[in-house]
């Protein structure tokens, strides 16, 4: 009996020829059927990312090398969106945009595919945000509380410390079973390499996964950086995890996505941006949140960072990201270089989620610290060309003088939860206000150890119960007696 002949299977594709090579950007003819984020395969383990049309050609954006193609090359569209690998293995690793490892430590075994360009949850499948998301910031966690969830934009002038808060932040979720995931868009290799030694140093990559978009990376790269990274966040967020993402920064991201547009010789508009400026953050904006039960009950915070110019927050891409954030934390330049850092500016920092993602216990401490700054600042300005003042305005001069004193923190130094309790708490009582300043520094710095060594039944309780109980007050103020006396 003759053999059977075996015919292969037949793979029908659409295909191209590129017209045009223009950095990092091709011009295809053909492509009749393709979609906006669909793949083209352009050489040989080469691909390039679809990202508009018209009636003659297709544009393309080159995920690689573009010196490996040239003019007349054939093109043949995949099947298939620009997708990353996502998975468990990938925490502790620093990845590119296209979920490829870039440190030197081998393969990462993936768990799944996730689009780049994925759609946000909606609004049915998300609950309200109930949940502190802690920072270890004293001025943050007790004037301007984020929660899991929310999207809270840093912003402020170059050098005013923005990276640090996000860092800081990172830094604070040991322990509290938050994957965090940092995402470097368009920097400098040695400014990462810093940010990379502080959390190996502090062991933050632990729980941490980096996704690298340096500025000597591809206009490609550092566009779907941030992407990238909401999408690994997302692996973990339906699966009920909670996810902390900091994008440093957008400002970079839109000026390359400026670039290409440019390049694709959309029309420039306000700024020279393309109008679609703002539809290309609020959807990656609109990623963040809580879930509900149905969907995993995880959720995503982002802490996006955007740079202004002399502290301009008109401009174009600060106005966006305020519009389509849950509140934001701005860092002035003239209290950095006054050396009260963090920076935060309150009078202009705000979280829409507030108060209610606080504990009861925080609250109590927290309450009405932001108007009694408000009012010495105001104060200060008034009184600054007097010489003689009222004893009454002298004494509310001395107690803003200590609220600022305590607001200041370290960088690479966040404060536990029961930390920032017990500090407040003294706070209210009016207890630090009688030290002078040598003895206040010391009782900043000391008080939470001669507590954990002297009283840790109290702190525990504290860290369990969350409420400040009068028998945990009363504790307190015989802890803080002794204290002196000693």
């Amino acid at each position: 009996m003759p053999e059977e002949i075996k015919i292969p299977a037949l793979e029908i594709k659409d295909t191209g020829t590129i017209r045009e090579i223009k950095k990092g950007i091709v011009k295809i003819a053909g492509l009749a059927s393709c979609i906006n984020g669909q793949l083209v395969e352009l050489g040989p383990d080469l691909l390039g990312l679809v990202i508009g049309f018209n009636e003659e050609e297709v544009l393309a954006l080159v995920l690689g090398d573009e010196s490996r193609i040239a003019i007349g090359d054939m093109v043949y569209g995949e099947e298939t969106v620009f997708d990353v690998p996502v998975g468990q293995n990938f925490i502790g690793r620093i990845v590119n945009s296209f979920g490829r490892p870039i440190d030197e430590r081998g393969k990462i075994q993936e768990s799944d595919l996730y689009p780049v360009f994925k759609d946000a949850p909606q609004v049915v499948d998300r609950v309200p945000i109930f949940e502190p998301l802690l920072t270890g910031i004293k001025m943050i966690d007790t004037v301007i509380p984020i929660g899991r969830g929310q999207r809270e934009l840093i912003i402020g002038d170059r050098i005013t410390g923005k990276t640090t808060l996000a860092i800081d932040t990172i830094l604070n979720q040991k322990d509290k079973d938050v994957v965090c995931i940092f995402c470097w868009i368009g920097g400098s290799y040695s400014s990462f390499l810093k940010i990379l030694q502080e959390l190996k140093r502090e062991g933050a990559m632990e729980y941490t996964i980096v996704v690298s978009a340096l500025a000597s990376a591809s206009a490609a790269e550092q566009y779907l950086a941030p992407y990238a990274a909401a999408a690994l966040g997302e692996y973990f967020m339906h699966r009920g995890r909670d996810v902390l993402v900091a994008f440093d920064n957008l400002t970079r991201h839109a000026w390359i996505y400026r670039q290409l547009s440019l390049l694709l010789e959309r029309s420039p508009g306000r700024e020279a941006y393309p109008g679609d400026i703002f539809y290309l953050h609020s959807q990656l904006m609109e990623r963040a949140g809580r879930l509900n039960e149905e969907n995993g009950a995880g959720s995503m915070t982002f802490l996006p960072i955007v740079e202004t110019q002399e502290g301009d927050v008109t401009g174009l891409i600060p106005s966006n990201l305020i519009s389509m954030t849950d509140g934001q934390i701005y860092l002035d330049s003239g209290l950095f270089h006054e050396g009260f850092k963090p920076a935060i500016d309150l009078g202009l920092s705000v979280s829409r989620i507030g108060s209610k993602v606080q504990c009861e216990a925080l609250k109590e401490v927290s309450r009405a610290l932001k108007a009694e700054y408000a009012r010495y600042k105001e104060l200060v300005s008034l009184t600054r060309v007097r010489t003689k003042l009222a004893p009454e305005v002298e004494a509310r001069l001395k107690r803003g003088k200590v609220l600022s004193d305590i607001f200041t923190q370290d960088k690479g130094s966040p404060l536990s939860l029961e930390e920032e309790i017990v500090v407040f708490y003294a706070f209210k009582s009016e207890l630090v206000e009688i030290l002078d300043d040598k003895n206040r520094e010391k009782f900043k710095k000391e008080i939470y150890k001669y507590l954990l060594k002297e009283q840790p039944q109290l702190i525990e309780k504290l860290k369990s119960q969350k409420v400040l109980t009068e028998d945990m007050k009363k504790g307190l103020d015989e802890a803080f007696h002794n204290f002196f006396k000693s």
